[in-house]
C-alpha cells in the first residue's frame, strides 16, 4: 500500500483548543449557543460540571446557560440581571455568586462568562466558568471572625463514577500538566486560556499550524530528497564491502597498514547527505498511529529519538575525517565502515511507498540480487587473498586468485622487503630476485609466461599488488592480476554460483574457496527462485492487499467517469475510502470472523467494542447480554464537514462517538457539540413506529463512530428482558441529545409520568404476544386477553392503561 498522508482535511479543533488551554481547576464550564437570543441554550457541559452541580448532561443540554436550576432563595437577583445583560451585548462578565447545587447545598460560585467567535468575528458561543470557592470563602470568613474553619461536605451525588470520559477535553489533547493554583482566581482568561495566546479560541475551521521550517513527509521536496538518499545507501551498500576487500594495502616498515588512496569525493558527499538526513528527520512531519498529521516539532523529535535515529547516528559516523588527521588507517577501520549498511534497514522501511508501482518492484528485487552477487564477488576476492597470505608453503599458490594469474600472464613473486621499501637493490635487480624466489616457490624452470619476459620489458605485466609473504620471512608476494580483472572474474563466479552451478573456468580449489562455494551455490538457489522463479507468486502473495487497494481504487474511479461524478463528490468518495482503508487495512471484520465458533466471535467482538460496552448503560447487563450487544455493533467513519444524519431522516441505529468532535444542527443553530464517549439516538425502541430525527448531526473533525442498529437491539433485549427494564429507564439518562421527533414536546408536557417498562412497549408495538413474553419471562398468571387491544398512540397511555 502507498504511503499515506495522514488525514489532512480542514477540521474545526475548538474542542480540542479548549482542552489545550483549559487549567484542570476550572473545567467547570457549560457552552451555550449565542445565536438564540434570550434563551442561549447549553449545548455543551463538560464532565467537571456535571460533578459540580450533581445534574447528568442530558437533564443540562439546551437549557439556559444562565443555569436558573442552580438558583436558589441566596441567590443574588441584581447579579442574574448583570448576567442576562452580559450576554445579551455579547461581553465578558466574571463575579462571585451563591448557587445551589442539585442535592440543594448551595456553594459560592466564581463565574465567568467568556463570548466565543468564529472566522467572521460573529460571537456564536458563551463559555461559562463555573468555580466552588467555597473553602475559600469560608477561610475568609474565619480569619475574621476567629471561628474554627468549616467543612463543606460533599453530596454524596458528586462522587459518583462520571457516566463517560473526560475524552472531548482531556483524551484529545492528552493529559495536561497543573499549572500553580496560586494565581488570583479572578485571572481566568489568562490562567484557563493563556496569558500570552488569544483570549479564547475561534469556533471555526482550524488552520494548520504549522512552523515554516517544518518539513511536510509527502511534500515534493521530501519525496525527492527520499530517492538521493535510497541512490546514497545503494552507493554505500557497493562501495563499502568493496573498499574493506579490494582496497589495496602497503606494508609500512612498522608493520601496519593503511590504504594506499584517501577518500573519494563521493564518499565525502555521501557522509554530509547522511548528516543533513538526521537534521532534516528532526523537522519532518510522521503521521501517528490514529492517522493525524503531527506538526509539533517536540513531538516530532521525540518520535524520531526513540525510533531511527541511534541507527542513522551509526550509519553517519565520518569514519574519513580520519585521512584528514593523517592516521594510520588500517583493515580494522575499513570493517567498521560496514556499519553503513544499516542504512538498508531504513530502505526496507520505505518500500511501501515504491511498492505500488509494478516497475520499481521488479527493479528492486534485481537491484537486491545484483548487490547480494556484489557481496559474494567481494567475499570470494578476500577468500583467495587470503591463501595467498596463508602461513602454508603447500597451499598458497593453488588458490583461485594464483591460477588467474598464471593463465593472465601476470603470476605472484617472491620479492625481498627491502628491496620493495626502496632499500638497497635497483629495479631491474628487484624483478631479478623476485622471479629467482618465483622459479623457487613454483618449483619450474623460469621461463617467460604468455608473452615477452618482464626481464625484457623491463617492468612487471601485472599489477603492483603486494602482500605478505606467506612464511612471513622478510620476503612479499607481488604481482598478480590488476584489481579490476580480480573484480570482474570474482563477480563472474558469484553469478555463475548463484545462478547455475558454475563452469569451472573459475573454480574453488582449496578447502576455504569449496566451503565458501557450497554456501553460494545454496544461497543462489534461494535466489534464483524467488527472484526469477516466482516473481509473480511472490507480489501476488506479498502485496495482495495492495493489489486490492488498487483494484478498488481503480473501481472507484472507472465508477466515477462511467457516471461523471461531480469534483466535490469525487473527492469525498476518494477520502472516506483511503481513510477507512487505513483504519481496517480494506479487512472486513464481520467477514473474517464468521467462521470462527460464536463464542470466540464473541469473544473477539467484546474485546473490540469494549469501550462501548463499558459504558454506565451496559453496566447492569449480564455477560450473556453483553456478548449478544457486541455482536451487533458496527463501526463507522465521518469525514469534517459530513452529515451523518440530517433532520427528518429515519432513525436506524444509536451512535457512539469514539473519537473526534461533531455538532447537532437544526436551522443552521448548534443545539449540541459531541465529543468523545458521547451517545446520540432515541429512547424509542418500538418496532412499527418510524422515528423521524429533530436535527442534523454534522462531523467537525475526523470521527469514528460505532452504532448499534435498533432492530437488532430489540432482538437482543427480547432475551434479556429484565435487563431490557433498566436499559429503558438508563438511555434517557445517557443520552447526550435525544434525536426523536417530538422528545421535548413529551417531556415538556409528561413530566412526571413514570417510564414504561421496555418489555410491554415491545409487546404493545409488535405481533409478539403476551404469552410468549410470559413464558420467556417464567410468569404463570397471564394477561387479561382485552389487553392487547389497547390504543398504540402513545406510550404513555399505554401505560396509564396499566396502572390502578
Amino acid at each position: 500500500m502507498p504511503v499515506m498522508r495522514g488525514l489532512i482535511a480542514p477540521q474545526n479543533t475548538f474542542l480540542d483548543t479548549i482542552a489545550t488551554r483549559f487549567d484542570g481547576t476550572h473545567s467547570n464550564f457549560v457552552l451555550g449557543n449565542a445565536q438564540v437570543q434570550s434563551l442561549y441554550p447549553i449545548v455543551y457541559c463538560s464532565d467537571g460540571f456535571c460533578e459540580l452541580t450533581g445534574f447528568a448532561r442530558g437533564e443540562l443540554m439546551q437549557k439556559s446557560c444562565m443555569c436558573h436550576f442552580l438558583y436558589g432563595s441566596e441567590t443574588s437577583n441584581p447579579l442574574t440581571t448583570q448576567m442576562q445583560k452580559a450576554l445579551d451585548e455579547r461581553r465578558e462578565f466574571k463575579t462571585e455568586i451563591i448557587l445551589y447545587k442539585k442535592s440543594g447545598s448551595e456553594f459560592w460560585c466564581l463565574l465567568d462568562i467568556v463570548p466565543i467567535k468564529n472566522e467572521k468575528g460573529e460571537v456564536v458561543l458563551f463559555l461559562v466558568s463555573h468555580k466552588d470557592i467555597t473553602e475559600n470563602k469560608d477561610q475568609d470568613h474565619d480569619e475574621e471572625t476567629g471561628l474554627e474553619i468549616r467543612q463543606i461536605s460533599r453530596p454524596s451525588g458528586c462522587n459518583m463514577e462520571r457516566r463517560r470520559s473526560r475524552a472531548v477535553l482531556y483524551q484529545l489533547s492528552g493529559h495536561l500538566q497543573k499549572q500553580d493554583k496560586t494565581k488570583s482566581k479572578l485571572k481566568i482568561n489568562s490562567s484557563v486560556l493563556g496569558a500570552n495566546a488569544n483570549p479564547v479560541p475561534e469556533y471555526k475551521v482550524a488552520d494548520v499550524q504549522k512552523s515554516r521550517f517544518i518539513l511536510l513527509h509527502y511534500g515534493a521536496f521530501k519525496a525527492g530528497w527520499d530517492w538521493l538518499i535510497l541512490l546514497a545507501t545503494f552507493y554505500v551498500a557497493i562501495t563499502v564491502p568493496y573498499n574493506v576487500c579490494f582496497t589495496a594495502v602497503e606494508i609500512r616498515e612498522d608493520g601496519g597498514s593503511a590504504a594506499r588512496n584517501p577518500p573519494s569525493v563521493s564518499d565525502i558527499l555521501v557522509e554530509i547527505l547522511f548528516i543533513i538526513d538526521i537534521v532534516l528527520n528532526f523537522r519532518t512531519t510522521y503521521v501517528s498511529t490514529s492517522g493525524q498529521v503531527v506538526y509539533d516539532a517536540r513531538s516530532i523529535y521525540i518520535h524520531y529519538v526513540t525510533s531511527w535515529l541511534s541507527v542513522d547516528l551509526i550509519a553517519a559516523l565520518p569514519f574519513d575525517l580520519l585521512y584528514a588527521f593523517n592516521i594510520s588507517v588500517n583493515f580494522g577501520v575499513h570493517m567498521l565502515k560496514t556499519v553503513r549498511l544499516l542504512r538498508l534497514l531504513r530502505l526496507l522501511q520505505k518500500l511501501d511507498r515504491y511498492s505500488q508501482y509494478s516497475a520499481v518492484v521488479l527493479t528492486l528485487l534485481m537491484s537486491t540480487f545484483a548487490l547480494l552477487a556484489h557481496w559474494m564477488a567481494c567475499v570470494w576476492y578476500f577468500i583467495g587473498r587470503s591463501e595467498i597470505e596463508s602461513n602454508s608453503l603447500t597451499s598458497w599458490d593453488i588458490g583461485w586468485l594464483h591460477e588467474l594469474a598464471k593463465r593472465l600472464g601476470t603470476p605472484y613473486f617472491m620479492a625481498p622487503l627491502t628491496s620493495l621499501l626502496g632499500v638497497s637493490e635497483s629495479p631491474q635487480e628487484t624483478v631479478t630476485a623476485g622471479l629467482s624466489n618465483y622459479s623457487q616457490w613454483n618449483g619450474s624452470s623460469l621461463e617467460p609466461l604468455n608473452g615477452p619476459s618482464v626481464l625484457d620489458s623491463g617492468q612487471w605485466n601485472g599489477s603492483k599488488t603486494r602482500v605478505r609473504a606467506p612464511n612471513g620471512s622478510g620476503m612479499t608476494v607481488s604481482g598478480g592480476p590488476s584489481v579490476r580483472s580480480s573484480y570482474v572474474t570474482s563477480l563472474y563466479f558469484a553469478l555463475s554460483s548463484l545462478t547455475s552451478v558454475g563452469f569451472g573456468n573459475v573454480s574453488a580449489n582449496t578447502d576455504s574457496e569449496k566451503i565458501f562455494s557450497i554456501c553460494t551455490m545454496l544461497i543462489g538457489a534461494l535466489m534464483h527462485a524467488v527472484v526469477f522463479g516466482n516473481v509473480t507468486a511472490i507480489i501476488q502473495r506479498m502485496y495482495s492487499r495492495r493489489s486490492l487497494y488498487h483494484t478498488r481504487t481503480k473501481d472507484l474511479k472507472d465508477f466515477i467517469r462511467v457516471h461523471r461524478l461531480p469534483k466535490v463528490l469525487e473527492q469525498r468518495m476518494m477520502e472516506c475510502f483511503q481513510t477507512t482503508w487505513s483504519v481496517n487495512n480494506g479487512i472486513d471484520v464481520s467477514e473474517l470472523l464468521k467462521d470462527f465458533p460464536d463464542e470466540l466471535r464473541a469473544d473477539i467482538a467484546m474485546h473490540l467494542n469494549k469501550e462501548l460496552l463499558q459504558l454506565p448503560l451496559f453496566e447492569s447487563a449480564s455477560r450473556g447480554c453483553l456478548r449478544s450487544l457486541s455482536l451487533i455493533i458496527k463501526t463507522s467513519f465521518c469525514a469534517p464537514g459530513e452529515f451523518l444524519i440530517r433532520q427528518g431522516d429515519a432513525l436506524q441505529a444509536i451512535y457512539f462517538v469514539c473519537s473526534g468532535s461533531m455538532e447537532v444542527l437544526k436551522d443552521n443553530t448548534v443545539l449540541a457539540i459531541l465529543g468523545r464517549g458521547d451517545l446520540i439516538g432515541s429512547d424509542c425502541l418500538t418496532q412499527e413506529e418510524v422515528i423521524k430525527t429533530n436535527a442534523c448531526v454534522k462531523a467537525l473533525t475526523y470521527c469514528d463512530l460505532q452504532y448499534i442498529s435498533l432492530k437488532g437491539l430489540r432482538e437482543v433485549l427480547c432475551l434479556y428482558p429484565d435487563y431490557a427494564q433498566k436499559f429503558i429507564t438508563e438511555i434517557r439518562n445517557d443520552l447526550t441529545y435525544n434525536l426523536r421527533e417530538g422528545h421535548n414536546t413529551e417531556v415538556q408536557q409528561l413530566p412526571n409520568v413514570t417510564t414504561l417498562p421496555l418489555f410491554t412497549w415491545i409487546v404493545l408495538h409488535s405481533h409478539i404476544s403476551y404469552q410468549h413474553v410470559y413464558s420467556q419471562m417464567g410468569w404463570t398468571e397471564q394477561m387479561p386477553p382485552q389487553k392487547n387491544t389497547l390504543p398504540l398512540e402513545s406510550p404513555y397511555e399505554c401505560y396509564e392503561s396499566f396502572l390502578p
